[in-house]
Order: structure tokens, then C-alpha cells, then sequence
């Protein structure tokens, strides 16, 4: 009874699906503002699952240290990202962008208004925080190039239109994943100790002691809480389904860029991603902070990549991954500027700054291209 009430939202959320008078209502009405409460109803339940199986995937991570930790936290909301993505795709009307869009999102978040919000708190609060500059540089020299080749590439070949043809989107798939599995037999193995917390810069006393981690509540033990992870999943999946056809008949409905579709995927991925990484920058463990935001962006691009290649090849949908002219320059801008920003073992406010500009500026050319 315990551990069912504390995920009575799991509950919740299994009942809304298996109720038909909100799915029913939501295609068969025709008010707008029926469809925006289910809507608003159907993505708080999946946020708040969201929390749920950070909850569980962080007493997961307790019991295994870095960076097994943020990398159970990655790969439980990665499963979110890529069950709401393919949910909106085989449910609405074909949109050849949706993935793009997402990814493009996904990235903007996690390295601009993530990475901003946290150094500006953390310099706010610490006034400089330290990092493993070895971590920082795996996590970057891994995604530039993987970032370019799937969202800067594809618009420059012979097609022109920025959609592979079906032996570049095999051959794309093929060649992220198997280099994504390198990258992580190097994290959790030969090079286990780039993505941990550092006490200092060498040579140098730490200026101040990081703060422990509040502990996940609750003392259930790992096989438990690994069910429960699964189950919250299944249930966001699930509800994802549900929310799909009112995400695509809203925007259309209210005129809005097509780029808001996958800004509304990636904010209910990373909003829990984004408070754990506040949480881990508030108590000064900022390694935390980055191996979630710039371990999250790499799996983005590393798995989201070639699920929707996949699911494009399944429905015979075409999947544009080529950015526009002004994405592409906001894109390889904020690559740039996280390598400054990493370039050294410290942070400060005037860097949370600069990443917090590029993010104002992606979001208000989404409104005004």
C-alpha cells in the first residue's frame, strides 16, 4: 500500500488510458477548448509520470555511482522521448520534420537553456564550479560530429532537400549506433573515471565542499524500484499514443510552426532531466549536471537518430534531418560555444549568460523566421 501510493500518479495515468470518454471526447468534439484541457490533463499525467521514473532511475543510480547514474537517468527519459516521438508520428498526419524538429529542440534545451539556467544559478550561488574537463571533452568530441552529420549533412547532399534516400538512412543508422556503443564501452569502462566528480583543479585545494545529494526517498530495493521504472514507462508510452492525435490537430488547428510539435517533445523529456541537473548544480556536484545535459543531447542525436530513420523506412514516410539555413548557423554556434564554455575546469554566470542568449534567440526565431 505504500509503494502504491506513492505512485498513485502511475495509476492515474493507467486509468485516463484505459478510460475511452477522454479520447472519445478529444476527436469527437469540435471545442478547442475541450481539446486544449484534454490535452493539458494527458501531458500533466505524462510529466508527472516523467518524475516518477527519475525517482526510481536516480535510487537506481545510487546504488551504482557515476556514471551509471545519469546514465540509467538518459536512457529511462531517451525511452520517453522516442516512444512521444513515435507516438506523433504513426498517429497524425505525416510530418516529415517532426524528427528533426525534436532533435533540434532536444539540443537547444539541453546545451543552451540547461546548461545556461545551471551555470547561472551555480555561478549565482559558488561563484566558479569545477568539472572533469576530460568528461566534458569526450562528451563534446562526440557530438559535434554526430550532430552534424545528422541534422548539417543531410541538407547538403545530392538530394538537396535535406531527406535520405533509403541506403543513406540505413547506412546513417547503422554507423550512430555502432559509434554510440563505443562511446559508451569507453564511458562506463576504459575511461570510467572522465565522467566522476573531481575534488579540484590539480594542485589546487576546491574552494568550498559540494553538498551531498538529497537521497531518493523511499526503501524499496533495486529489483523493485527497476519494475516500477518499467511500468512508469510503459504507462508514458501508452498515454504518449493518446496525446499524439491532439498535439497534431492542435497546431495545425491554431496555425502555429510546425516546430512547436517537437519543442512540446522535448520539453516533456527534459523538464525532469532539467530539474536533476538544477538539483546536482544547487549542491555543487556540476559533473552530475553535465554528464546529464551533455550526455542526454549525445543520446538524442546517438538513438533518436536512427529510431526515426527506422520508423520512417517502417510507415514509408519521408524524414527530413537537414536544418534550414538559420538552424544550421544556430546549431554549429552553440557547438562552438560549448567547446569555450567546457574549454576549462570552471564555470561561471557570464557563460550561463551566453548560453541563455542563444536559446532566446532559436526560440524567438521560431516564432518569427
Amino acid at each position: 500500500m505504500k509503494h502504491l501510493k506513492q505512485e498513485a500518479v502511475v495509476v492515474a495515468g493507467l486509468l485516463v488510458w484505459a478510460s475511452t470518454f477522454l479520447v472519445e471526447l478529444a476527436s469527437a468534439t469540435s471545442s478547442t477548448a475541450r481539446q486544449l484541457l484534454v490535452f493539458l490533463m494527458i501531458a500533466g499525467l505524462i510529466l508527472a509520470c516523467a518524475f516518477r521514473a527519475i525517482h526510481h532511475a536516480e535510487a537506481l543510480g545510487q546504488r551504482f555511482g557515476e556514471p551509471y547514474d545519469t546514465l540509467i537517468l538518459t536512457f529511462s527519459l531517451l525511452t520517453i522521448e522516442v516512444s512521444l516521438l513515435a507516438s506523433v508520428m504513426l498517429t497524425g498526419s505525416p510530418d516529415p520534420t517532426l524528427a528533426r524538429d525534436t532533435m533540434f529542440a532536444g539540443i537547444m534545451l539541453s546545451l543552451n537553456a540547461v546548461v545556461g539556467v545551471v551555470l547561472l544559478v551555480g555561478g549565482f550561488k559558488y561563484g566558479q564550479q569545477e568539472f572533469n574537463l576530460e568528461g566534458a571533452r569526450a562528451y563534446l568530441a562526440a557530438l559535434t560530429p554526430l550532430a552534424v552529420i545528422s541534422l548539417v549533412l543531410p541538407r547538403l547532399t545530392l538530394q538537396g532537400d535535406g531527406a535520405l534516400t533509403s541506403a543513406q538512412a540505413i547506412g546513417l543508422s547503422t554507423i550512430i549506433v555502432l559509434f554510440y556503443i563505443v562511446f559508451l564501452s569507453v564511458q562506463t569502462m576504459r575511461h570510467r573515471s572522465f565522467f566522476s566528480q573531481i575534488g579540484g583543479a590539480p594542485g589546487s585545494p576546491p574552494a568550498h565542499s559540494p553538498e551531498p545529494m538529497p537521497a531518493a526517498p523511499g526503501g524499496a530495493g533495486i529489483a523493485c524500484h527497476f519494475a516500477l521504472l518499467l511500468v512508469v514507462l510503459v504507462v508514458i508510452a501508452l498515454l504518449g499514443k493518446e496525446i499524439a492525435g491532439s498535439v497534431d490537430r492542435g497546431i495545425h488547428r491554431a496555425g502555429l510552426p510546425a516546430a512547436i510539435g517537437g519543442m512540446l517533445v522535448a520539453v516533456l523529456t527534459l523538464t525532469p532531466e532539467s530539474i536533476s541537473a538544477f538539483r546536482a548544480a544547487m549542491a555543487d556536484r556540476l559533473q552530475h549536471s553535465v554528464n546529464v545535459f551533455l550526455g542526454g543531447a549525445l543520446a538524442t542525436i546517438g538513438l533518436t537518430v536512427p529510431c526515426a530513420l527506422v520508423i520512417g523506412l517502417y510507415t514509408n514516410q519521408p524524414i527530413t534531418l537537414g536544418l534550414r539555413g538559420t538552424d544550421t548557423l544556430l546549431l554549429l554556434l552553440t557547438l562552438y560555444v560549448s567547446s569555450l564554455t567546457f574549454s576549462g575546469v570552471r564555470t561561471n554566470v557570464l557563460q550561463g549568460a551566453v548560453h541563455l542568449l542563444l536559446f532566446a534567440t532559436y526560440v524567438l526565431l521560431i516564432f518569427a523566421p
